[in-house]
């Protein structure tokens, strides 16, 4: 190691050239690389394609297409996808510039603190964001009971519709414009700023007419990416709009597929051709605009100080802070205290207070905890099995450059694009048939959700990974290489090490992703293979609204606890790796 280390030094960093694949372990495991791949991410999102343009019975051409297309329910799903996503996307821009713009520009006390609570919803899964404001929101809320707010008993709880949608998935989706607008900020010639001081135009004036303008592209990347967000949530559509009669394509090809089964694939795949579209038309503007904001921007340095509120600094700082916790803690609350409730409807007091809902679902139910076994075994054979496809998939692609390894690297971002609805139907049409020579399907089986983790979450490892390696003196690389270390034995001993800790950071985030995950396992579980989401989702469905709080609530603090450890793996020994960390 002290000869590597100190021909590193000596040598000369400059981009290695691409090496040729000598050993045959080395074509071994670029061939395993490449049917991971091939079987969990070409085959599903291929044969989704090829299943939905197929021929109608009477033979035209693209005649499933026609005929899903052409149902009214479709056209009211669509437009109502379209609603949905457009306002909570307008939502969602409006609080996270402004939160950004505040947490970055001013001296707004507990700034810290309030980014957190900004950023929680985005660490909470949709379905138990939907069940919180059900909790608060509802005739049988505890904290509006307590306060003589809660609407009449017996009257529609006003957040299963499409405003309650739009609220809901706003807020959610908020954190990510507002990670968008602070890295912009960043990136804000500091020139600009100080020119503007310097001419003695005010803190506002300058925030106007010069540091809007230079982070718009920030602001529009961050809109299309929670647009795209919007359009493939599953949780809190299924838990307000199914309620409420208000029908999105991603509940739409549920109710399908929840109905009619398998014998509706086609007509499903068609339906999912247009959330395909959506998605792949936010994501093409967000490419665009990140790439011409990047060519055009002047980076002289971060903006360095910020304003001072002066006397507005108390008052400011007391309506952000109350704002805050309105929308980020008193739903979760609301959420505890509907799970400290015996039944629905009950009012919450020190009389009626009970854990019974905690001991049920930690202890009393069968089927919750074969979903907490379930859950937790997926969410560490996927994170594990990721991890391991990650690191020599992203060597190959990033240090040696080799080409099938970069096709394969840039593949692995479409089951991640595309919403979780589309894959679960892609791996649905792929394994339900039976597996070539073993003879059996793997569809309703404990495999088949697996299969949709590994391809789903795979760019959660990969991408830090990649990162990481990126910022490797290639210098190592060829000092290695000089003293005859065979290319495995570099991966493993040279570059494996320093990718370790964003490789862990980004299992955790899979981990906590496939821990509560509902989008794909809704439309892939079967008896016996419950999760946690599903869990989640059918309590409630079922009307045990306390039992669904309560699960929810542990869930919510097992997440909490994992997205502080990414945390502190990410700040000490990965920084830029966990996507909140700004």
């Amino acid at each position: 190691m002290a000869d590597l280390a100190s021909l590193a030094a000596v040598s000369t960093p400059r981009p290695p050239r691409p090496e040729r694949l000598r050993i045959p372990g080395e074509q071994l495991l670029l061939a395993g690389l490449f049917l991971y791949v091939l079987v969990l991410v070409v085959l599903p999102l291929g044969r989704l394609f090829i299943e939905g343009l197929k021929q109608g019975e009477a033979g035209e051409w693209l005649g499933v297409v026609r005929e899903a297309w052409a149902g009214r329910s479709f056209g009211r799903a669509f437009w109502n996808t379209l609603v949905a996503a457009g306002a909570s996307t307008l939502l969602s821009v409006v609080l996270g510039t402004g939160a950004a713009l505040l947490l970055r520009l001013t001296d707004l006390p507990g700034r810290a603190a309030l980014m957190f609570l900004m950023l929680l919803p985005m660490l909470i899964p949709p379905q138990i964001s939907a069940l919180a404001w059900i909790g608060l929101g509802g005739p049988s809320s505890p904290i509006l009971g307590l306060l003589g707010l809660a609407p009449p008993p017996g009257t529609t709880n006003p957040l299963y519709s499409m405003g309650g949608i739009i609220w809901v998935m706003g807020l959610e989706h908020a954190p990510l414009v507002l990670l968008a607008v602070a890295a912009g900020l960043a990136s804000v010639p500091r020139d600009l700023i100080e020119a503007g001081r310097i001419v003695g135009a005010r803190p506002a004036r300058v925030v106007v007419h010069i540091i809007l303008p230079a982070i718009a592209p920030s602001v529009l990347a961050g809109a299309a990416l929670a647009f795209v967000s919007a359009i493939g949530n599953f949780g809190v559509p299924a838990l307000l709009g199914i309620p409420g009669r208000v029908t999105l394509l991603t509940t739409l090809i549920y109710q399908r597929l929840n109905g009619f089964g398998p014998s509706v694939l086609g007509e499903v795949a068609a339906i999912a051709f247009v959330l395909v579209g959506l998605a792949i038309a936010g994501l093409a503007i967000r490419t665009i605009i990140q790439r011409r904001s990047g060519a055009a921007i002047d980076r002289t340095g971060p903006i360095a100080d910020p304003f001072a509120l002066g006397r507005l600094r108390l008052p400011v700082g007391v309506l952000t802070w109350v704002g805050v916790l309105l929308i980020s803690v008193l739903p979760l609350l609301a959420l505890i205290a509907t799970a400290l409730v015996p039944a629905l409807g009950v009012k919450l007091s020190l009389e009626t207070l009970s854990f019974a809902n905690f001991a049920w679902v930690l202890s009393g139910s069968a089927m919750v905890q074969r979903a907490f076994v379930n859950s937790t075994i997926l969410a560490l054979i996927a994170s594990a099995i990721c991890c391991i496809v990650a690191v020599p998939l992203a060597y190959f692609a990033v240090t040696r450059r080799n080409r099938l390894a970069q096709l394969l690297d840039l593949l692995s971002d479409a089951p991640y694009a595309v919403p979780g609805t589309v894959l679960a139907i892609g791996i649905i049409i792929v394994f339900l048939p039976p597996l070539p020579v073993l003879g059996f399907s793997i569809y309703g089986s404990f495999a088949i959700i697996l299969a949709a983790y590994l391809s789903r979450f795979l760019l959660l490892a990969l991408r830090p990974v990649a990162a990481t390696l990126r910022t490797v003196d290639p210098g190592l690389e060829e000092a290695a290489r000089i003293v005859g270390t065979p290319p495995l034995r570099r991966l493993w001993h040279v570059m494996t090490p320093i990718v370790l800790p964003s490789a862990l950071a980004g299992g955790l985030l899979i981990f906590m992703s496939a821990f509560n995950e509902l989008t794909l396992s809704a439309l892939l579980w079967s008896t016996g293979t419950e999760t946690l989401g599903v869990m989640v989702f059918f309590l409630q469905y079922e009307g045990n609204s306390p039992a669904a709080a309560a699960l929810a609530t542990v869930i919510t603090a097992a997440v909490m606890i994992l997205a502080l450890i990414v945390d502190v793996i990410g700040r000490r020994f990965a920084p830029g790796v966990v996507p909140w960390q700004v």
